[in-house]
């Protein structure tokens, strides 16, 4: 088995976490229910924590309505458990991604609320939204579990959304016969997530929460995908703040870099126009998917959903009205130790990504990033490390925060440097997750390095940001970011605020992100100098061995 497939145990973990929630005929508990346009949704108390979980925000994207936009749900008066997480969403078993371990269904749009049981204040409402290259991911992960969070912040509700992933929520048919009617394709995802957000609108306020003081937040490509939302005009109005962890408005294509994927989709699916798609059972897309959903499809910036250029979005104050903090993670590549299957696979696969993106580059800017790299220090595949963090992670979602804060938009920025124990990894992609849920013993990204005073304040200033829109704590004051200062909180075995953090990598990288560089590591060319040196290093010490037998 490889290392990047689920493990016997998660298996068996996730499949006893599932459930059908019924319709209910007779009695129930009042107290533990709560009447939505589309039924009485009736949950389970737990420790004083309400939780309401697979209640449907849109109508089943199943049949007629296979990759089309999400539509509202209708309304009803049944009386319904919400005991048990919708299902996810398809995807390939991964190791990393849990939730793809659970019981996958083209009806996946589903999502789930923990409420103190105390209705008489109006609460604010952090809406999560899970991560997995938008290709991966589900709320059913135990890391995402909002029991431990509302516990310890009951002023607070917390909402975690579903949307489809990979081929069914990300995938550009324009180019296909029959594809005319199905233009939304390409960003079905960020559409259900608009979708929950409505309903999230409409309904919230009976479950005790504030439908005018929502903040939505995600990690990786769900800070990517609240990090589009803040500038597309059909999300305007459904949220104040925006939490991105570690996922920016780079993590997406041109419509170009999109077709690859479609064409190879087509051939695992045997499918020759859209009527030869919509033919196909949720199980042989399951199949045909399961090769290629390695090969990251994101967001389309199309012009229409979401705009062509989003550093101009921001650039032209499209986000000003709401605030937003963003961050990154010291090591964020080095997440892919894992996903690659190891050290010696990686150290392979980055410089290969590396000298692939030069490829699309000009010669000056080619000579921009040989440059970065090589006045590092270390051996070659840690220096692009750095290189990736910056290009992939941490540039892009400063020049966002910047670009908001030029148009007068309140912005706060972090950086993440509490390591995980796992060999390599250090502060790698993922490993606040735990910390941020109040899910310490979820140690997939952590090891058993868990600090339990860190996670608490960072709980605090999540929480304080969603109420008020200023982050700051009793112990630690955060200041605004902006140009001038770029003022940072850094997070690790000390708290501190940093001024113009890693500036003079960074603006070797500014001049970079036209490219839009996304870290897409499946699709590679590895006939490239780096492997090449190794390979004739390798016959070298053949021959030389070969020749020396002989001689002895």
């Amino acid at each position: 088995m490889s290392s990047t497939q689920p493990s016997q145990k998660d298996i068996l973990r996730m499949q006893s976490l599932y459930g059908e929630n019924k319709t209910i005929t007779g009695d129930y508990n009042v107290e533990h229910s709560v009447n939505c346009e589309n039924g009485t949704f009736v949950g389970k108390c737990n420790d004083g924590v309400l939780s309401f979980k697979g209640i449907p925000f849109a109508k089943p994207p199943i049949n007629e309505l296979r990759w089309k936009a999400p539509q509202p749900v209708e309304q009803s008066n049944e009386i319904k458990e919400a005991y048990y997480f919708g299902k996810s969403p398809i995807q390939q078993p991964w190791y990393s991604e849990l939730a793809s371990c659970y019981p996958q269904s083209e009806d996946c749009l589903y999502l789930n609320v923990w409420a103190d049981k105390d209705k008489s204040v109006k609460k604010p409402v952090m809406v999560f939204i899970h991560g997995g290259a938008y290709g991966y991911g589900g709320t059913s992960d135990p890391l995402y579990d909002g029991q431990n969070f509302i516990k310890a912040h009951s002023d607070v509700i917390l909402v975690t959304i579903a949307y489809r992933v990979g081929v069914m929520g990300f995938i550009d048919f324009s180019m296909v016969e029959g594809g005319e009617g199905y233009e939304d394709s390409c960003n079905l995802g960020l559409l259900d997530q608009i979708e929950a957000l409505k309903w999230i609108q409409r309904n919230i306020a009976a479950f005790g929460g504030d439908p005018k003081n929502v903040t939505i937040f995600g990690e990786s490509a769900g800070g990517g995908s609240v990090s589009i939302l803040a500038v597309m005009d059909m999300a305007k109005g459904l949220f104040n703040r925006i939490i991105a962890e570690s996922g920016s408005i780079c993590l997406t294509y041109s419509k170009k870099e999109f077709q690859p994927f479609t064409q190879k989709f087509m051939k695992k699916a045997k499918a020759k126009n859209m009527k030869d798609l919509l033919r196909l059972s949720t199980e042989e897309i399951y199949k045909a998917n399961l090769p290629i959903n390695e090969s990251n499809n994101f967001p389309m910036r199309d012009g229409r959903i979401v705009p062509f250029d989003l550093y101009k979005a921001y650039k032209d104050g499209k986000s000003k009205d709401i605030d937003m903090m963003s961050g990154t993670n010291k090591d964020e590549c080095r997440y892919w130790i894992g996903e690659l299957g190891g050290i010696f696979k990686y150290s392979f696969a980055i410089p290969a990504l590396f000298e692939n993106q030069c490829k699309i580059m000009s010669p000056e800017d080619r000579a921009l990033a040989s440059q970065y790299y090589k006045h590092g220090t270390g051996k070659t595949y840690m220096r692009l490390t750095e290189f990736e963090n910056d290009i992939t992670f941490r540039v892009p979602a400063q020049e966002q925060l910047l670009l908001h804060a030029d148009n007068g938009g309140k912005a706060y920025h972090y950086f993440w440097t509490y390591p995980s124990s796992i060999k390599y990894r250090g502060a790698c992609h993922a490993v606040e997750l735990s910390s941020v849920f109040n899910n310490l013993d979820e140690k997939i990204f952590t090891g058993d390095n868990v600090n339990p005073q860190l996670a608490r304040e960072v709980q605090q200033m999540w929480v304080n940001f969603a109420k008020t829109g200023n982050p700051s704590t009793e112990n630690h004051s955060w200041s605004l970011y902006n140009r001038d200062t770029k003022e940072t909180m850094v997070l690790g075995e000390e708290i501190f605020v940093k001024k113009n953090l890693l500036s003079r990598r960074t603006a070797t990288v500014e001049k970079l992100l036209k490219y839009y560089i996304n870290g897409n590591y499946v699709k590679l060319d590895y006939d490239i100098s780096y492997v090449r040196f190794y390979i004739y290093m390798a016959l070298i010490v053949i021959i030389i061995c070969i020749i020396l037998g002989y001689l002895l």
